[in-house]
């Protein structure tokens, strides 16, 4: 594990930011200093000091305490975007890669072409206009757009293992579709999934606070880093403290999970992991 960590440096900081982002959104409420929804007019866009370490906003309140709040939304959306976005794209690249044929038409042409017609932002945008904004609302159009790419990564693995010796065997022992799927082929195609899911964490925490910036993710006063910087957009240049942490925690989150996604590619592929263990 040392020897990992040391030739790996970069998937060590994002386990650690990772985990710290986890822990902060487990525990905001006892890690939080004040209320992050508290009013105080009186000390309103206050610069860091030892009472407010990162400042207050023009409403007065604690920096800090809503970076730590923010957290735990972002964390949120980005597993249960990944949880539901890899469900459903695995159900489709499952069905479209084994079975091929009309199945393989209709959700692999049809279905995936026209989800990747629209960019997957403005879908989503479309999506929360349509529905209004929520933490639900918001979970379910960032999926809408996000499970195509698992759809097809599952569908071309799928096509590339069905036809080895191993899946022959076990079809001409008798066994059915589903035991084939879920104990011969799903098995083997976990590693990129992995990776993919890893770097989907980062595109999920970058679209949510995308969509708060706008107004259209979670709605005040929720804190949530997109709307944040929202709310600092007027306070600039005199008070860029607004905008500074919000960004650092959205750059450091994103980050993470890509380091995380690079990690995973360079210890689970066979041959990315022999030129290290070379190195």
């Amino acid at each position: 594990m040392y020897r990992t960590a040391r030739q790996q440096p970069l998937a060590v900081a994002g386990l650690a930011l990772a985990l710290l982002f986890t822990v902060c959104g487990a525990f905001a409420p006892w890690l939080s200093p004040h209320d992050p929804a508290q009013l105080n007019l009186a000390a309103r866009l206050l610069p860091p000091s030892h009472q407010h370490w990162f400042g207050t906003d023009e409403l007065g309140r604690d920096i800090l305490s809503r970076t730590i709040y923010g957290a735990r939304i972002s964390m949120s959306v980005a597993v249960s975007v990944v949880g539901l976005s890899l469900l459903l794209g695995t159900l489709a690249g499952l069905a479209s890669g084994f079975y091929g044929g009309l199945t393989d038409t209709v959700l692999n042409v049809y279905v995936s072409n026209a989800f990747l017609a629209l960019p997957g932002i403005l879908l989503a945008i479309a999506f929360v206009a349509f529905v209004g904004p929520g933490l639900l609302n918001l979970v379910l159009a960032l999926a809408l757009s996000g499970w195509v790419g698992y759809a097809r990564l599952i569908r071309a693995q799928v096509m590339a293992i069905k036809e080895r010796e191993f899946v022959e065997a076990a079809r001409a022992l008798g066994a059915s579709d589903l035991r084939i799927l879920a104990l011969h082929i799903l098995p083997n195609i976990v590693q990129p999934v992995l990776v993919q899911a890893a770097i989907g964490m980062a595109g999920a925490v970058l679209a949510e606070a995308t969509l708060s910036f706008l107004g259209l993710g979670i709605p005040p006063p929720a804190p949530s880093w997109g709307s944040m910087l929202n709310d600092a957009r007027s306070h600039l240049f005199d008070a860029p403290h607004l905008t500074v942490f919000p960004a650092i925690a959205v750059i450091l989150a994103v980050l993470s999970f890509n380091f995380i996604g690079d990690a995973l590619r360079d210890l689970l592929d066979p041959r990315l992991r022999s030129a290290v263990s070379a190195a």
